[in-house]
């Protein structure tokens, strides 16, 4: 393919429709990480659970109709997932069981569900398939897409993104962009988000005034586990039919990257998602030229790591800025007495 015809999809409607697809499996846990990072309890296993869920979403809705014969065929898609967010359940509340209940470190158990499900999971699929590689040999089904009628009769939208690209897309991508919003709504109009924001500010003042710091932390890492739950069921129910190893490549940590970059907060990790799903798409394009596929696979991680330095750039500049409005004040004061 040559650079022009590469240039002219990229400077394409689709090419943001491949944007959307491409970042929903970051938008999903990008959202769990911020509200357990807001409560102090940052879950970093969100590339372990999406790595579980997408594993068992396919394996239940495959083999559902042998386990449960004579029901409808649509139900199996739903069965599995199901079957992949209560696995993501099951790990965060293994997760918070540790640390909540035990004392153990929470980077550790976390550290340890990624080794878990990564080993766990080439295991599993190896002793159902004798594949180490994908489930190619089981029928996995796929969780219907959604089409909005008359989408491209919508004035001078319809008729730019060509109605097609603004439609049609695996319902979990409409999940994830609603997803935004409801935790938005959830953070900052519920009294639970503002007991969520209060125990993670500081857990000691939260408790004194009644809140009960260990249940909040509990929920806080129970809906990142679902959140990440449905960015790997949407990753083999949805981006694709199957499941392979290590199918995750990392998105569980790039969607913590965003969550930083993002600034903590909904509609800004929204935003550094999408910069990291257009990163992704950019890949997928430049695959087709002839360039060392060795630096289109670095593409990714060097606008992750660009994204944290920005992002540490900045805290250090607000830092300093606090401590000059500080020093400031303290000088002020100084000359008052």
């Amino acid at each position: 393919m040559s650079l022009e015809t590469v240039l002219a999809s990229i400077f394409s409607a689709a090419f943001i429709a491949t944007i959307l697809r491409t970042s929903t499996p970051i938008i999903l846990p990008a959202m769990g990480g911020l509200i357990s990072e807001l409560a102090g309890v940052i879950n970093i296993a969100l590339e372990g659970i999406m790595l579980a869920a997408a594993f068992f979403g396919v394996v239940v809705g495959a083999l559902g109709p042998e386990w449960l014969p004579g029901l409808p065929g649509w139900i199996y898609p739903w069965l599995g997932a199901l079957a992949g967010i209560t696995v993501g359940l099951g790990l965060a509340l293994i997760i918070a069981f540790f640390h909540l209940e035990l004392g153990a470190d929470i980077i550790m158990a976390a550290l340890a569900i990624n080794i878990l499900a990564a080993g766990g999971t080439v295991f599993l699929m190896f002793s159902l398939t004798g594949d180490k590689g994908s489930t190619s040999t089981l029928a996995s089904p796929a969780l219907p897409t959604i089409t909005i009628p008359l989408v491209s009769y919508i004035p001078f939208v319809g008729q730019v993104f060509n109605g097609e690209n603004l439609s049609g897309y695996n319902m979990i991508t409409y999940v994830a962009f609603i997803s935004v919003g409801l935790v938005w709504v959830f953070l900052y109009r519920t009294r639970l988000g503002t007991h969520l924001r209060a125990v993670g500010e500081n857990p000691a003042a939260a408790a004194s005034v009644g809140i009960n710091v260990k249940r909040v932390q509990y929920i806080a890492l129970l809906i990142s586990g679902v959140l990440a739950a449905l960015g790997g069921i949407n990753l083999s129910m949805g981006y694709l039919t199957l499941f392979q190893a290590d199918m995750t490549a990392g998105r569980g940590f790039i969607a913590l990257a965003a969550v930083f970059l993002g600034n903590k907060n909904p509609v800004g990790t929204l935003i550094a998602a999408l910069i990291f799903g257009a990163a992704g798409a950019l890949e997928a394009q430049l695959g087709t030229l002839n360039i060392p596929s060795q630096l289109i696979t670095m593409i990714p991680p060097l606008v992750t790591i660009a994204a944290l330095v920005i992002y540490n750039l900045r805290r250090q500049a607000q830092m300093a800025a606090n401590a000059r409005k500080f020093q400031e004040k303290l000088e002020a004061d100084q000359k008052a007495v």
